[in-house]
């Protein structure tokens, strides 16, 4: 089945990816409360974007997007050598994160957002599976400005059996990973080989304590 065409209605409801080894979930349209290209403006002129180098097999590398961490006091989050601390939540912030709980039906301390300037910015292949996001972790992505694919790549397969799956995502869509998708899959995204423009994405979650 090719997921990238035909999978997903104009309705605004949750489609269900079937996936083996995961709990996949997509929304075509989020209702916020600007549309999604003003609300991606606002983000990228107010967020306090932050430059980090990655960690991977021992060797440090620029992570092309552009990050900020926003939550909870003392939400922490460390993922491949990089540290993070909360800044406190704006009321922009805090309406999105209360439009995801509503469709996620779920609550969140703390939000991720990367900032792809271009299509030479990108996310390498991983999971989110860090150990203060607990075994089953919910995560809820909202994606703003260009569309982008988003790849997902089985760990445990053979690479014969089992292509990776590539979802277009939207701006204003809403995806959902829940139960054991971190366990089994990665995911990220590709760089483009044609100029395009500027994307937010916001990954919701929660920092167990």
């Amino acid at each position: 089945m090719n997921v990238t065409e035909n999978l997903f209605s104009a309705d605004e409801r949750l489609e269900h990816i079937h996936m083996q080894d995961a709990e996949v979930y997509y929304l075509r349209h989020l209702t916020l409360a600007e549309a999604p290209h003003i609300v991606m403006a606002h983000l990228i002129d107010e967020v306090p974007w932050r430059a980090e180098n990655i960690v991977v097999w021992g060797r440090t590398y620029p992570q092309p997007p552009l990050i900020a961490w926003y939550g909870d006091t003392g939400k922490n989050y460390t993922y491949s050598g990089i540290n993070l601390s909360p800044v406190p939540w704006t009321q922009a912030l805090l309406d999105i994160k209360s439009r995801v709980e509503a469709v996620a039906r779920t609550d969140f301390n703390s939000v991720l957002l990367n900032y792809y300037r271009d299509h030479r910015d990108s996310m390498g292949l991983h999971s989110d599976d860090e150990p203060e996001l607990g075994e089953r972790p919910i995560l809820a992505s909202l994606s703003l400005g260009e569309e982008r694919t988003f790849i997902l790549k089985h760990k445990r397969k053979r690479k014969k059996a089992s292509k990776p799956i590539r979802l277009k995502l939207a701006s204003g869509s809403l995806l959902l990973m829940k139960g054991d998708t971190q366990r089994y899959w990665k995911h990220g995204i590709d760089k483009e080989t044609r100029p395009c423009g500027r994307r937010v994405n916001l990954t919701f979650r929660r920092i167990l304590t």
